[in-house]
């Protein structure tokens, strides 16, 4: 059977695929290799949604959010989670000012486009759930009042995989909240040649920047494109597919927990960015193939069993994936 026809105009498909070429070749010029994490980047931000980094330190994590957000001029702050940090230093807090004998409300790095909360599970539960109503609302209530935040707006939360002491695991509710788990890891032989000679020639500081990186859209292109990805039109077959893959890892052997509704919703937002990403108006079963695992494995956990035989959430719905057909659309 032939693909559905796309909602979107063919024109506006082709301008949003160039667009996004632009942006993935301008973020090309800051950060090396990756290619398959700035993908995933950007079907996030397309999404409209947030994501979780993984990976062990000196990877690029904080370049790849400074890149992002220069190719849209978009605002970006961080935020180093801590044991000491309080909820109020991630969304502000309200305080009476002497001179004027008001009370101020002094807004919090929340208050941006992009949002990279650093280490996110170095801080305590209730400084990680601050994050929440700004993740899930776009919005922040300070002293009963509330502000809605910039759009686009995108919490990446980073976490090292290796170094647990000292850590707070986030929430299972923080983690639904997060539509892609995205992993980092080294780079190629090639990559880390280029990287390093990137870093070190005519140079005095040991990092990257982002000045080569040119600003190509706005804000409001952004949000415009998400529209867009909104649209993309989903056959009823795909849509079915996607949920047989959350609900068969519910019964799986090995995962002693399956994924929630919420990771069929995660599949189909991240396969409709992806068409457009790829200039299709419709969604294909490989587009749910190709993000199950990324859009999934921080909402399955491996039993105890599996891991002692070396098998990990990726491995586990790789083999769920197999065994789950695929419509032929």
């Amino acid at each position: 059977m032939n693909a559905p026809d796309p909602v979107l105009p063919e024109e506006k498909l082709q301008q949003a695929r160039q667009l996004l070429a632009a942006l993935r070749a301008e973020m090309a010029k800051a950060v090396i290799g990756q290619q398959a994490v700035v993908d995933e980047l950007l079907i996030a931000l397309l999404a409209d949604a947030h994501v979780l980094i993984e990976g062990v330190p000196g990877l690029g994590k904080t370049l790849l959010v400074k890149a992002l957000a220069r190719t849209f001029g978009g605002e970006t702050r961080r935020i180093q989670f801590t044991p000491d940090l309080m909820p109020s230093d991630v969304v502000g807090h309200t305080l009476f000012d002497a001179a004027t004998a008001r009370f101020v409300t002094r807004r919090g790095p929340v208050f941006t486009h992009l949002l990279l909360a650093d280490e996110i599970n170095r801080a305590p539960a209730k400084t990680q759930s601050a994050l929440l109503e700004a993740m899930q609302e776009k919005q922040v209530t300070l002293d009963g009042t509330a502000s809605a935040l910039a759009r686009p707006f995108m919490v990446l939360a980073t976490q090292n995989p290796i170094e647990q002491e000292g850590t707070y695991p986030l929430p299972e509710a923080q983690l639904d909240r997060f539509l892609l788990k995205i992993r980092i890891d080294y780079p190629s032989e090639a990559e880390e040649i280029a990287l390093t000679r990137q870093v070190t020639q005519a140079k005095t500081g040991a990092d990257l920047d982002v000045e080569a990186v040119a600003t190509l859209i706005q804000p409001e292109t952004v949000v415009g494109l998400q529209q867009s990805a909104a649209y993309v039109t989903l056959d009823e077959r795909v849509t079915a597919y996607a949920v047989a893959i959350v609900r068969a890892s519910r019964d799986t052997p090995g995962l002693s927990s399956g994924a929630g509704p919420r990771g069929a919703i995660a599949l189909v937002r991240a396969a409709r960015a992806r068409a457009l990403i790829a200039g299709r108006g419709f969604v294909t079963p490989d587009d749910i193939k190709a993000i199950a695992l990324p859009a999934l494995r921080h909402r399955v956990t491996p039993a105890a069993e599996a891991e002692i035989e070396g098998l990990g959430a990726d491995d586990l719905l790789r083999a769920l994936l197999e065994r789950v057909p695929a419509p032929r659309i």
